[in-house]
């Protein structure tokens, strides 16, 4: 009988995130909206353009103009630095130095104008910490919760694996089972050999495999002889696919330095990562850019972020503090090894085929580059893929070398035309065949990405 285990620290780590919750709440509460010209505002208005031009004037003590000053900040909001010319007109009957009072009026509020503008832009800052400490803080109480209700016990098979482990020589300190919400095992054994044994991960793998009736393999980085000291090997249900990955790139005009980045990465729970990243122009600081985009988006997937949360605290990195708008187009792909289940996410990217036995597949992006805007909007879309499926994955470089109105149509062409079922290959016969149709020197930064799924044999 398998019993759930519950984790100790749940109870720790949800006082945790109760304290990210309030610093995220106060964090929201420091900002209040303003109006276009506040109270106080207005007051600093009319001081400072009293000072600058009622102060000397000889009919300061019988003029009403500064009373004027609030219709002249409501009309420019309306109509802009051009006042309307009823304004002008009440302003010179009313005001001998109405030319200067008027200019002196407009320059104050630019400068006023000005600072909102940057208030505001803090404002966004803080407003978008407020999210990403929140959306951590939810994260890690998903995460503690799940692994917490993974662990269970079962008295039978821990016995099990103990009597069997013993006959080769090893001894078992303690074993610990979880089970994700697919299903799948994952069981870690603190172990060590007794003296004189030479025992191999993966003959413990095989003995756990027996025990359990699933296929168990040794965990990613796994040690390959059990020591003679006590120490922990990971076992995980092996998986059903495996992917092979190619690539084909060009800098433009030629250049040996191309602004787009890739990388392929394995994940954690059994999965295989593709990102593709155009930067904004081409040269040294496109590349620098997409590099960075790249790099980072690496850390926070391996460190089991999810992608939505990876993807949007990249983007608040990238927005805040900066003046310039700098970007980059962002393509990635997750591929399920279990059950073959692609998960693509699409921020500004070119269009990503598909290649079928039977068919070629398009998946086009809607949404803006990352660093544009604070609030990233991301286009997300799952397919489910079979043995000897292709995913290739372009930059704009790419679909632009080809005519305007024929791009997807020649992609297509270019894709089921050949029977090339290795990946490097496929890669480097679309860059070829695109180049060929082009006619000319490489006008951008050009990279083909080309991912493979397979079913392993058993």
């Amino acid at each position: 009988m398998q019993e759930l285990k519950i984790n100790p620290y749940v109870v720790q780590i949800d006082k945790f995130v109760s304290s990210l919750d309030k610093l995220s709440y106060a964090f929201l509460r420091m900002e209040e909206d303003k109006k276009v010209i506040t109270e106080e505002a207005y007051q600093e208005v009319r001081e400072d353009v009293k000072e600058r031009v009622c102060k000397g004037c000889e009919r300061k003590k019988v003029c009403h103009g500064a009373d004027m000053i609030q219709d002249v900040l409501y009309t420019i909001e309306k109509y802009g630095a051009e006042l309307n010319v009823e304004t002008k007109r009440k302003m010179q009957k009313k005001c001998i130095h109405a030319p200067q009072f008027l200019r002196t009026v407009i320059d104050v509020y630019k400068n006023e104008k000005h600072n909102q503008m940057w208030q505001h832009r803090i404002a966004e800052n803080r407003e978008g910490c407020a999210v990403q400490l929140n959306t951590f803080a939810q994260m890690i109480r998903h995460s503690t919760r799940e692994l917490g209700a993974s662990i269970f016990e079962d008295e039978h098979l821990e016995k099990k694996i103990k009597v069997r482990l013993a006959k080769r020589g090893l001894k078992i300190l303690s074993t610990v089972f979880f089970v994700s919400e697919s299903g799948r095992y994952e069981i870690h054994v603190t172990v060590k050999a007794t003296k004189g044994e030479c025992v191999t991960t993966k003959e413990v793998a095989r003995v756990i495999s027996d025990c359990t009736g699933r296929d168990m393999v040794t965990g990613k980085e796994e040690r390959v002889m059990v020591g003679a000291e006590y120490s922990t090997l990971v076992f995980v249900e092996g998986a059903k696919f495996h992917t092979l990955q190619g690539v084909a790139k060009i800098g433009k005009g030629c250049e040996k330095i191309s602004g787009d980045n890739f990388s392929m990465l394995e994940l954690p729970g059994g999965k295989q990562g593709v990102i593709l990243s155009d930067g904004m122009g081409a040269g040294e600081r496109a590349f620098q850019e997409s590099s960075m985009v790249v790099e980072v988006l690496e850390e926070l997937l391996d460190a089991g972020f999810p992608k939505e949360t990876a993807l949007q605290m990249l983007n608040t990195a990238m927005v805040m503090g900066r003046e310039e708008v700098r970007f980059s187009t962002i393509d990635m792909g997750q591929f399920d090894l279990y059950t073959g289940k692609c998960e693509f996410a699409k921020a500004g990217a070119s269009t990503t085929f598909i290649k079928y036995k039977e068919k070629v597949e398009s998946i086009k992006s809607t949404s803006l580059p990352m660093g544009v805007m604070s609030k990233l909007d991301v286009d997300y879309v799952d397919r489910e893929l079979q043995d000897g499926d292709m995913v290739i994955m372009v930059t704009d470089g790419v679909m632009d070398a080809l005519p305007v109105g024929e791009q997807d149509f020649l992609m297509h062409a270019i894709i089921e035309g050949t029977s090339l079922n290795n990946p490097k290959e496929l890669a480097h016969h679309i860059l070829e065949q695109v180049l060929e149709c082009s006619g000319h020197i490489p006008l951008d930064d050009m990279t083909v990405v080309v991912v493979g799924i397979w079913a392993l044999e058993k």
